[in-house]
């Protein structure tokens, strides 16, 4: 399974646990506008670290961090890498 089917995965099965309607899943999408609280947030980085191995937000170096759905699937693809 891809990177971006992963996230994109785990973002839909944290909003059905949580209750929550997801917005739309385009790239262009802000992360704010998804719907989840900064709960279902953390649990879907939480998640991402166990089934992609990595945790791009502790290994960050350079302080930026993305704003938009496609930004954050970057972010880890660039993390798999």
């Amino acid at each position: 399974m891809s990177v971006r089917s992963q996230v994109l995965d785990q973002f839909q099965q944290v909003a059905l646990e949580q209750d929550v309607r997801l917005g739309p899943l385009s790239d262009a999408a802000p992360l704010l506008d998804l719907g989840l609280d900064s709960l279902g947030f953390a649990i879907v980085v939480t998640r991402l670290e166990t089934v992609l191995g990595v945790d791009p937000f502790s290994a960050n170096e350079d302080g930026g961090f993305p704003l938009d759905l496609g930004g954050f699937i970057r972010f880890y693809e660039r993390a798999v890498q």
